[in-house]
């Protein structure tokens, strides 16, 4: 991948070295159930503003008999969300926004370059851009399979405004 700006060298992603294991992520991230994409965070490097975590690809994901039967491929939007969780798992380990919980604020310069299937080990490298505490935080992501880069882009974090969900669910 010569020519690329690579946040981490994938060949060089240590999966044994577990920074948090899927109990760990939920003591930071709110998605539970088949929303969950992350298996471990194995890189948290506060200071670079850079974290690395990986979701293994099962034959059980929800997506799997309904995307692309008979050619079953992880949906770039699952992707995507996988950065998400990344980087609000990031945030609110060393509470960069001051907030109870990260939501997805945009995306921008998505593309994906390979494909991702059952099986396979989905790392999700991402770097802080910039943080306005209280109100955004800027990151830019890159996923790989093995040594090959599949998807990339740039997202936006937002605080969510928690009472109020909570008070609008409590009076539905």
């Amino acid at each position: 991948m010569q020519g690329r700006d690579l946040i981490v060298d994938p060949a060089n992603i240590n999966y044994s070295h577990i920074v948090a294991d899927v109990e760990a992520i939920r003591r930071c991230n709110p998605q539970r159930h088949a929303m969950e994409q992350l298996t471990a965070i194995v890189h948290d490097d506060p200071e670079r503003g850079i974290c690395v975590g990986y979701r293994d690809v099962s034959e059980q994901e929800f997506w799997y008999s309904g995307h692309m039967p008979r050619m079953p491929l992880m949906p770039g939007v699952i992707m995507c969300e996988a950065a998400a969780q990344v980087c609000s798992y990031h945030s609110a380990k060393h509470d960069l926004l001051g907030c109870e919980v990260m939501g997805f604020g945009g995306l921008d310069n998505v593309r994906f370059r390979n494909v991702v299937v059952p099986g396979e080990r989905l790392a999700i490298a991402c770097q802080v851009i910039n943080v306005r505490r209280g109100r955004m935080m800027s990151s830019r992501f890159q996923g790989f399979v093995k040594n090959s880069l599949v998807c990339e882009g740039e997202i936006r974090g937002v605080p969510l405004p928690v009472d109020q969900l909570k008070q609008d669910a409590a009076n539905d």
